[in-house]
């Protein structure tokens, strides 16, 4: 009667977990619920001031994400990528498909910290680096966003990224500035100038319809502030590896004590909080 029981509160204490995920799930899908929350998105990462130091952890910050987007069978790909002159990388954009991508990921927007014991120094100091992450979404192409030509600098350049000898024996990689917003856009990931501009046009677009929405919102000047600086007083979360471990997200307090594993992808809890924090 007793091992009865216990088989009992066994597969009982299974459903009611089963049933916990599944009110989670419907919890956050309640959150996605914004204007753009379905829609693709364009990923941004760039280092900050800090050298080789902040390279590294920009590329450390992309691989994060890489990861996650793999344990969501999430579909990307690498739009253009500036690499770091000893290690890392300068800048990259990815592109990536998914249900809800923007709703999910619009709170990863923002500067990211690590803290750690540096393996580029010979002396094994501490260093502190950043990195900032933007995330915009991929706006259809019913959308009117007008772009007037006499707005835009268009330069190309030779690609200097993967994509084989033809990307890199051609000036086929292209950058467009947008003028009046500053706001700057590139692709080197096709071996045609063509598309790459074509691609271009697309980021720009979503960067463009992204600036409009925010000058809505009533804190759009600090947020627009806040991107001009990668540095300390504007970070969103802190790594920390030495003299402690410690992933702490600095505006829901959400903290665990097992960065390696969150820089290994597993990033679920930082994500569904900053969805709720962002309602």
């Amino acid at each position: 009667m007793q091992e009865k029981n216990e088989e009992i509160l066994l597969d009982c204490s299974g459903k009611i977990s089963q049933i916990l995920k599944q009110i989670k799930k419907i919890e956050i899908k309640c959150f996605l619920s914004g204007e753009n929350d379905d829609y693709d998105i364009y990923l941004e990462i760039h280092a900050g001031a800090g050298g080789t130091e902040s390279q590294d952890w920009a590329d450390m910050l992309r691989r994060m994400y890489m990861k996650w987007f793999d344990k969501k069978k999430y579909e990307y790909s690498i739009i253009s990528e500036h690499k770091g002159d000893e290690a890392g990388i300068k800048s990259s954009t990815v592109k990536v498909s998914g249900n809800y991508l923007y709703g999910l990921m619009k709170s990863e927007s923002g500067v990211h910290r690590l803290v750690r014991i540096s393996p580029f120094d010979s002396g094994a100091r501490r260093h502190t680096s950043f990195a900032s992450v933007w995330v915009y979404p991929a706006v259809d192409d019913d959308i009117n966003i007008n772009i007037d030509e006499k707005d835009l600098r268009i330069d190309t350049y030779r690609s200097s990224g993967a994509g084989g000898q033809h990307v890199n024996t051609t000036d086929s990689a292209v950058r467009i500035t947008h003028i009046p917003t500053k706001i700057v856009v590139q692709c080197q990931n096709e071996r045609s100038q063509h598309k790459n501009k074509e691609t271009c046009y697309k980021i720009l677009r979503a960067r463009l319809y992204e600036y409009e929405m925010q000058k809505k919102e009533e804190k759009n000047q600090k947020n627009l502030t806040n991107k001009t600086d990668i540095g300390w007083g504007h970070q969103i979360r802190s790594y920390v590896l030495q003299p402690y471990q410690l992933v702490k997200d600095l505006r829901n307090k959400i903290e665990n004590t097992n960065p390696l594993s969150v820089l290994d992808g597993n990033i679920d809890e930082f994500i569904e909080e900053g969805i709720k924090n962002k309602k």
